[in-house]
């Protein structure tokens, strides 16, 4: 019995190692290897400071940026409290959410079609990225405020407008973070 529970802890203890360290180990060695920016987090800089990630949307309120979608992720964008509302496409709270936003966007740019991106929270609520029709309908408030012809803020859209990969998975993209420090170097 007794040599029973020693093999037991013995083989316990090497898959633990195995499997616990080295396993992942040798796993993010070889991604930060052939991925080196994407297995540390694609973290952002500025002036040798780390900003944020390509990958984690965070937000931006004032006007002379482009807004990410909406977040119900604790506070907003609260990569701690990450996750959906929970709402049913019945629920009133949920009607009166899309509402509120509905008639603040429509007096941003009145008689534009709001891209439905801007009007619903993501599931994971830390999008990072909003649709290239949505960085279009933002962009008469942004340009205004940063006083930039519309057309130098539009290329600036085109410019980060990411295709679906492959080219047949997902849909087109602007990052948000990267649109608007684009936009601050200016």
């Amino acid at each position: 019995m007794l040599k029973e529970i020693k093999t037991s802890l013995i083989l316990f203890l090497l898959l633990a190692v195995i499997t616990g360290l080295a396993y992942p180990m040798f796993i993010t060695g070889i991604a930060k290897v052939i991925f080196p920016e994407n297995s540390s987090g694609s973290l952002v800089t500025k002036d040798g400071k780390v900003i944020g990630s390509e990958l984690i949307g965070q937000q931006f309120e004032r006007p002379e940026y482009f807004h990410p979608r909406p977040s119900k992720a604790g506070s907003g964008y609260d990569s701690m409290a990450s996750g959906a509302s929970n709402l049913s496409p019945t629920s009133k709270k949920l009607e009166d959410d899309i509402s509120a936003r509905f008639k603040a966007l429509s007096e941003e740019n009145p008689g534009a079609e709001i891209p439905v991106d801007l009007l619903t929270a993501s599931a994971s609520g830390l999008d990072p990225e909003i649709s290239p029709q949505a960085a279009m309908f933002q962009l008469p408030r942004v340009a205004k405020a940063r006083n930039m012809d519309e057309s130098a803020v539009k290329g600036l859209i085109e410019k980060h407008t990411k295709g679906r990969f492959l080219g047949i998975f997902g849909e087109p993209r602007v990052n948000v973070l990267l649109l608007n420090m684009d936009l601050d170097r200016g």
